[in-house]
């Protein structure tokens, strides 16, 4: 059957504008990083990418080692594009990166041109497309000059590979020497994607956050949920089937420890007394006073996506739900 997105879909989804672009950005994006890979099923992938889209989420993001295999997240999207979203291209938002280990040899990761061009070339040709909305460099590389890692960007957005661009988890100071090379090139800085939660504020700490305001750089937080951190499921023990069972990515048996979980715990009875769930409040303070453009979720099942999106209906934090949850992460 062929798909027939839902004609609402752009009813009760928050779009908020990146930074000073004209670009608007769904407040809950979705990310492929898990469950879209070449282990993982195609049609349970292909639920949840329909679902997302229905619900008003425009904004995809890509990465060119996302799977595992690397690649494979790439591969099967082009084939989700090409089956079900051929019509919907232009009402969509498309994001890849690179940076980190791709292939072999000295050209296969990091921050050099040579790196960049070649690995958004072959994520183009995995997903079937002429270009990307937003390429991001995925790291900072501590050993290519950061003139020559943001002549890519500002390249491929030339040879109209790429709309705009971005970086990621890169700190304030890089951030700021980023801005300032790509404002002098002419292509300026869209957008920055670091890691960032209730349980996890380092952005706040380093300054990154005042930096993107001043600069009109808009941004996307990933992780916001701690891997899974800030939901019901680590409430009573570890499931067999979680991340932390799996010891995969950066959640880990370590980081569930009892002091964690009396913290969640405390911040689920918070987010309950304002008519949310855990994981609905944790997006929606990420989301709070507008800094953070976009919430990037991820999910295993459609369920998961449809209660993500319905933090939106519950954005606003007083100021002494504010105290609490700061009372309580500090505690």
């Amino acid at each position: 059957m062929n798909y027939l997105a839902d004609s609402n879909r752009y009813a009760d989804m928050v779009y908020n504008r990146c930074g000073n672009s004209g670009l608007k950005l769904p407040a809950i994006s979705l990310g492929l990083w898990h469950n879209f890979g070449g282990v993982d099923s195609f049609e349970n992938g292909r639920a949840m990418l329909r679902r997302a889209f229905d619900l008003g989420i425009t904004h995809f993001d890509l990465a060119n080692n996302y799977g595992p295999p690397p690649g494979s997240a790439e591969v099967m999207f082009g084939e989700m594009l090409n089956q079900d979203f051929k019509g919907y291209r232009d009402e969509m938002v498309i994001s890849t990166k690179a940076g980190y280990h791709m292939w072999d040899g000295p050209y296969g990761e990091w921050g050099s041109k040579k790196y960049l061009i070649s690995s958004l070339d072959q994520s183009l040709k995995r997903m079937g497309l002429d270009y990307v909305d937003i390429f991001y460099s995925h790291r900072f590389d501590p050993d290519t000059p950061l003139e020559e890692t943001m002549a890519a960007l500002d390249q491929i957005v030339r040879q109209g590979k790429a709309l705009y661009i971005g970086i990621s988890s890169y700190d304030s100071e890089q951030t700021t020497k980023a801005v300032e090379i790509l404002n002098r090139l002419g292509t300026p800085l869209l957008i920055h994607q670091p890691s960032y939660s209730m349980l996890n504020r380092w952005i706040e700490e380093d300054g990154l956050q005042e930096v993107l305001t001043r600069n009109g750089v808009g941004s996307i937080a990933f992780c916001p949920l701690e891997q899974g951190l800030l939901t019901n499921k680590y409430l009573k023990e570890i499931p067999k089937d979680s991340r932390a069972s799996k010891e995969t990515g950066f959640l880990n048996k370590d980081r569930v420890t009892e002091d964690v979980i009396t913290k969640v715990k405390q911040l689920n009875e918070l987010a309950e007394n304002r008519g949310q769930n855990i994981t609905q409040m944790a997006l929606a303070w990420v989301l709070r006073e507008g800094r953070v453009t976009s919430a990037l979720i991820g999910a295993s099942r459609v369920s998961q996506i449809e209660e993500n999106v319905k933090a939106l209906n519950n954005l606003k934090f007083t100021n002494e739900e504010l105290a609490s949850i700061d009372r309580i992460l500090n505690s």
